[in-house]
């Protein structure tokens, strides 16, 4: 079901500046929950996406009694649960979720789906995917912060030993998140040891999507102020 319209995974693994950039990011420091957020149905997925298959052992077990728990005390039951590859009818390959869990050895690794209109037109490709009234918006915000709020605490109440870290000549250890941050990847050669080469990874895509959503933000903030002040005119009197 492959749509070169809909998708571009790009020439080869890590050819694109973001995921190298999230490949080096899950090795700056050693997490033990990754959530990749998408919208266009509601679920909560485990690996694996790449197979109908979740894996062996405590780990496996683990993630799903979590994901079954958030379903059922803030998501009213709503949601799909289970592996990516057994739930939406499809194998997707080469995901996120599947390289922090086996290759970056993320001991527990997620897809949430957080909203999807399943009655929207195709056509209609905002609608599918977020919620357009305000009742419906309110819902998903209040739904999903309580649950990753869950997920947070009992997640590090049942954190699970990941095991070693993936290593490689190519996946040497970074600075901090803050450098990061600040436009730049900082490989070092150990935790206390030497910069050794900084790297510049979509700095510029990251500045120019900060502009668009601060310029996004100034215009719905004026259209409504501009709503307001129109409502709070007074009739005028014959």
């Amino acid at each position: 079901d492959y749509d070169p319209n809909e998708e571009n995974p790009g020439t080869s693994p890590f050819s694109e500046p973001e995921t190298q950039i999230m490949r080096k990011l899950s090795l700056s420091f050693e997490p033990h929950i990754w959530v990749n957020v998408h919208s266009g149905m509601e679920a909560l997925f485990m690996p694996y996406d790449h197979k109908n298959t979740t894996p062996d052992g405590m780990s496996s077990h683990i993630m799903k009694s979590i994901i079954e728990e958030m379903n059922r005390l803030h998501l009213g039951g709503r949601c799909l649960v289970g592996s990516g590859g057994g739930s939406v009818g499809y194998l997707a390959h080469g995901t996120a979720t599947d390289y922090m869990y086996d290759v970056a050895r993320v001991p527990m690794a997620f897809t949430f789906e957080i909203y999807g209109d399943l009655k929207a037109s195709s056509d209609d490709c905002f609608k599918m995917f977020n919620p357009v009234d305000i009742a419906t918006f309110n819902r998903v915000l209040d739904d999903w912060c309580a649950a990753f709020l869950h997920l947070f605490r009992i997640g590090g109440a049942k954190r699970i030993d990941g095991g070693a870290k993936a290593t490689g000549s190519s996946f040497e250890k970074l600075v901090s998140i803050d450098d990061y941050l600040n436009g730049y990847l900082i490989q070092r050669k150990s935790r206390y040891g030497k910069k050794v080469e900084v790297i510049d990874y979509g700095l510029q895509e990251i500045r120019t999507y900060f502009r668009l959503f601060m310029l996004s933000s100034v215009l719905l903030l004026f259209m409504f102020c501009t709503r307001i002040s129109k409502g709070a005119r007074p009739a005028a009197v014959n």
